[in-house]
């Protein structure tokens, strides 16, 4: 039997109250902002703005609790944009849309930082349920940053991946790790660069005491380096099912999987929202074409981060999942 979990890789929009009310006070208090100082009225907004998200997935039934991200401004960007060895420069379009961040350009050592790790520690004062973190992977953060210390593609990699554990040795209690890895579709790492990247991506999984679940999306990997991925010390891939169900589903049959699995079922980016049934229809569509595996837990998910979309969508996106995942069992 196949238990079916609930969840998003977060990176949520803003409330609309939070929007216009941050927007404001980030105009008026731009001057702290460039000197790191969020200022008190600001992390207030936040704090209520993630009470807020933190309540919409319970309402939603998630089996996962994520913080939400909403200070993410940089998005995947944000570990480095935030560190005092990094100067964030000029706006990046962020891969191949029309968001945006900032160019975090590593001038130095990447120490130790705990931002990530204090967004958890608020976030598991709002709820009783499970909490996910979520992070960049080291090789899609590595790819959006700039490095100006390291002066070796490699080096650096594992520079960012021994960061990245560094900040998840200091999580509190979590059930679950995400790291988000759209960078290895969307700029595949060449030749020996896939297994770096799955070196990196295993330093980071090492550290965790928690189920990790790596998730590329925007298509499907290549074969070797999903070949490599595999190598790595995690507990679920992702597989983008809105993007690319052929290559994704030929990959599973074709070189196995991890004993658990996160379906990207629902577009992160579409305003149409899925009913339960369809995503239902998916899973077993799924079940179906991979007669060869036996999934011990698959984490029903978007596809994609979630910030892409208006609040009322993706809190019934957010609902959606979480009505599709009482299904009591798929394969047995």
């Amino acid at each position: 039997m196949t238990e079916l979990v609930a969840t998003s890789p977060g990176l949520y929009p803003l409330p609309d109250w939070a929007k216009e009310e941050l927007a404001d006070l980030k105009g008026r208090q731009k001057h702290d902002l460039i000197s790191g100082d969020e200022g008190e009225e600001i992390v207030d907004a936040y704090e209520r703005a993630r009470e807020e998200v933190v309540g919409v997935q319970e309402s939603a039934g998630l089996d996962r609790i994520v913080e939400g991200q909403l200070r993410w401004d940089d998005m995947l960007a944000h570990p480095l944009a935030v560190h005092d060895s990094v100067e964030t420069r000029g706006i990046v379009r962020y891969y191949d849309n029309n968001n945006f961040y900032r160019d975090p350009a590593v001038q130095d050592e990447l120490d130790f930082d705990g931002d990530v790790a204090a967004e958890l520690e608020a976030t598991a004062e709002l709820t009783d349920e499970s909490l996910q973190a979520v992070l960049p992977g080291p090789y899609s953060l590595a790819d959006l940053a700039t490095d100006e210390h390291y002066g070796d593609d490699a080096e650096f990699l594992a520079a960012i991946g021994e960061f990245l554990a560094g900040e998840v040795d200091a999580f509190p209690d979590v059930e679950t790790l995400t790291l988000l890895e759209p960078s290895l579709v969307e700029n595949a790492p060449e030749d020996g660069e896939d297994e770096r990247a799955s070196e990196a991506i295993d330093a980071v999984a090492s550290a965790a005491d928690a189920e990790v679940v790596v998730q590329p999306y925007w298509g499907a990997l290549e074969e070797k380096v999903y070949a490599h991925l595999l190598d790595a010390d995690v507990d679920a891939v992702g597989f983008d099912f809105v993007a690319n169900k052929e290559q994704n589903i030929y990959n599973i049959n074709e070189y196995g999987a991890t004993d658990d699995v996160a379906l990207g079922l629902v577009d992160g980016q579409n305003t149409l929202v899925e009913t339960p049934e369809t995503i239902r229809e998916r899973v077993e569509w799924i079940d179906d074409q991979t007669p060869g595996a036996d999934f011990e837990r698959a984490y029903l998910t978007s596809n994609t981060e979630l910030f892409y979309l208006p609040v009322n969508k993706f809190e019934a996106k957010l609902e959606a999942l979480g009505e599709a995942a009482d299904i009591a069992e798929v394969k047995a």
